[in-house]
């Protein structure tokens, strides 16, 4: 299942491509928990599901920065399938074989679509507040998030430092969101998600997220019903009260449940 080529917690960068992607690795030879996350945001937002779960014997947590997110460097690639791609340079640098994957939003959809692939490698999923097959993006609301990123463009750069905000640029962030958007179809995620054969958890949140308006939130969440009903191996652990951006922060605990049940434990 994994390997115990260390005992000790192990933080460093790890090549891929034309970066590095900054990583810890808490070794030992418990169940690998790898975490991805939301679009531009740290592993630093995980501490809190990893202290609930325990840094005992059961549990190994790997955690990465997505590329030109916290420590990791920049890159001239910040595609959905790079995002995939470097679940696997990840995997094999820690000489990591099978692992349970644990995606907030962005995250969960890059969860979703290895789990769909490699379903040899994957002991379970889960997906927390992310993955949720629906036709929210239009031409409208690509003018609508190309706006919001601009508009947010001029302090955006005084947040880097912190670790607040992608080294990025406004356009290379829109272009992200957008094609998140066109992930998110129905016909696109609807068959990744069917074809997913592991134990998957979904923890959904409540209200709203940046940018969203109205229910336009609890109209994507709705979408799940189908796809819990065709796939048996899809189920939705809990919805809590959070909303999407403080879910991590204030309902670890049934993030941290959702890691359990798909582990199977």
């Amino acid at each position: 299942m994994n390997s115990t080529k260390t005992d000790a917690t192990w933080t460093g960068m790890i090549p891929v491509d034309d970066t590095a992607l900054a990583a810890t690795d808490t070794g030992g030879t418990g169940i690998p928990l790898v975490y991805l996350n939301g679009q531009f945001a740290t592993q630093g937002y995980w501490r809190r599901v990893i202290a609930e779960l325990g840094e005992g014997p059961q549990w190994r947590h790997i955690t990465y920065d997505e590329r030109a997110r916290g420590r990791s460097r920049r890159s001239q690639d910040y595609s959905f399938e790079a995002a995939v791609r470097d679940v696997d340079a990840v995997l094999a640098a820690r000489d990591v074989d099978r692992a349970v994957l644990v995606g907030w939003s962005y995250g969960a959809y890059v969860a979703a679509h290895w789990a769909s692939r490699n379903p040899a490698r994957t002991i379970g999923a889960v997906l927390v507040d992310g993955a949720q097959p629906y036709d929210w993006l239009d031409e409208a609301m690509e003018v609508r998030i190309r706006k919001m990123f601009r508009r947010m463009g001029w302090f955006l750069p005084l947040l880097r430092p912190t670790g607040l905000a992608p080294r990025m640029t406004a356009d290379q962030q829109a272009d992200s969101n957008i094609e998140i958007g066109r992930i998110s179809r129905v016909s696109e995620l609807g068959p990744v998600l069917d074809r997913i054969t592991v134990p998957t958890r979904y923890v959904v949140a409540s209200g709203t997220s940046l940018g969203s308006r109205g229910d336009e939130q609890e109209r994507i969440r709705a979408g799940l019903g189908a796809v819990t009903e065709r796939n048996p191996n899809i189920r939705i652990s809990a919805k809590v009260p959070s909303n999407h951006g403080a879910i991590l922060k204030k309902d670890f605990r049934a993030v941290a449940d959702a890691v359990r049940d798909a582990a199977e434990l």
